[in-house]
Formats: C-alpha cells, structure tokens, sequence
C-alpha cells in the first residue's frame, strides 16, 4: 500500500495541476459553458444531477463486466489453443489481426441487424474489443517462457501438459495481466460505444441526450464516468495482479527501490 501511494502522487499532482489550468484558463477567457464548462462547473453537476444518472452507471457496469469476462474467457482459451496446436496459430493468428482492422462502428450496425437490439450484440461488440489484446499478450507471455528452463524439464522428462501447467502459464501470468489491464479500460469504452447505437440505459444513452441538448456540461460528466470507472477496472486488475503474481511485482518493485 505504501508503494502504491509513493508512486501513484506524481499523477495525481499532474492531474490536480491540469485541471487548475483548465479553470484558469475558462475564468480568464470568459468561456460560455456550453462551448467549455469549467471543472468546478462540471463536478457541481456531477453531485447535483446524481439521480438522473446513477441507473445509467450500473447498466454500464453490467454491460461493460459482462463483456469484459467473455472477451477475457475466449481470449485466453484461443491463446492457449494457437500455442498448444502450431498448425492452429500458423493458420489462424493472421486472420485474429485482420480481423482487427474492421472498425467497431462499421460491425456493430451489422450485429443489431443480424441479433437485434438486445444483450446479444453488445456483448459480442465489447467481447471483440477485448479478445484480442489478452490473445496477443497471453501468447507474448508464452513465447517468453526461459528457455534454460524449458531444456532442463524436457531433459527431466516432463511431459507437454506439465511443462505448460508448471513452467509456460506461470511465466506468462504478468502478460496475461498486462492484457487484462488493457482489456478492462477497453471494455469501459465498448459498453458506451454499444450504447449508442441503441439501448435504454447506459451513460452512452446519458452522453447522448446530453449532447442532442447541448448540455456541454453533462457531456463532460459523462466523460468523467467513463474515465473513473476505466481507472476502477484497472485498478482492481492490478491488485488481483499484486496478489496472484506476488513473485513478479515483488523483484519488480525491489529493482525500482
């Protein structure tokens, strides 16, 4: 806990210095609020309009956990696959990247009309933004497993399933977290572009009624939102991080003093 305070201030300093400039800078130039609310303005709105926008961050929430561990579930299974089967990732990992160049808004239109305007769609839309960066990085962290080491359990006799379970998903642990982590603050970013496209809930559905009224202010609350709880995901990444690989962020903070 100590080291996470005595590292996490310097942000925190950075972040409370650019929003003094941000307050400065609309008081000085006399800014309308509805071309840039100031950040008192925006964090009083925060705390006034709670009601109307508290529903809207628990269907976030679900919409955004619910994708996060499909997306998470398949990525790590399809990892595991291409790196246990060669002919599966020889065959399959360039199509997984291009699969990565059709952008989020051009097949989300595609899932509603082929799924409909529930559940279904948006799921699978934040499940794919969150596939495949824990894909690449599980298999990353496969491919950096010690070589020394891999000899010395060939040699000992180990068959394939024990040098994976004991040596290859142990040393691939904290890239497995790093695609987590990313995974997580994605997710937060796919519920709210599912959101717009069509749902009842949602601070998707908050941000656009903001912005169809020209309430600049709500918008940035809404912004706001959506950066709190990406830094929440990643936040309760990385203290599963810290317990589950205590051997990894051990030397890592001992080598940063």
């Amino acid at each position: 806990m100590k080291q996470a305070l005595r590292h996490s201030w310097k942000p925190a300093a950075l972040i409370v210095l650019l929003m003094a400039v941000w307050e400065a800078a609309v008081r000085l130039f006399d800014m309308p609020a509805w071309l840039l609310p100031a950040p008192s303005a925006v964090w009083t709105e925060l705390l006034n309009d709670w009601p109307s926008y508290s529903g809207h961050i628990g269907s976030t929430i679900t919409l955004a956990l619910g994708g996060f561990l499909i997306g998470s579930a398949v990525g790590l299974l399809a990892a595991t696959v291409l790196h246990l089967v060669p002919g599966f990732r020889e065959a399959l990992y360039p199509l997984m990247i291009l699969t990565q160049n059709i952008p989020v808004i051009v097949l989300a239109p595609l899932l509603v009309i082929w799924f409909g305007f529930g559940a279904t769609p948006k799921l699978m839309i934040i499940a794919l933004v969150c596939f495949f960066p824990i894909a690449v990085s599980v298999l990353d962290g496969f491919r950096q497993t010690d070589d020394d080491l891999m000899h010395y359990m060939k040699m000992a006799g180990a068959s394939r399933g024990q040098i994976f379970r004991k040596l290859e998903w142990p040393h691939a642990l904290p890239s497995v977290f790093s695609g987590l982590k990313i995974a997580a603050t994605y997710s937060v970013m796919g519920a709210v572009i599912t959101e717009w496209l069509g749902a009842k809930k949602g601070i998707g559905v908050y941000m656009t009624l903001a912005s169809s009224s020209f309430r600049t202010t709500n918008v940035f609350v809404a912004i706001f939102l959506v950066m709190a709880l990406s830094l929440l995901f990643f936040g309760l990444i990385r203290l599963i991080e810290d317990r589950t690989v205590s051997w990894k962020t051990k030397g890592r903070r001992e080598r940063n003093g």
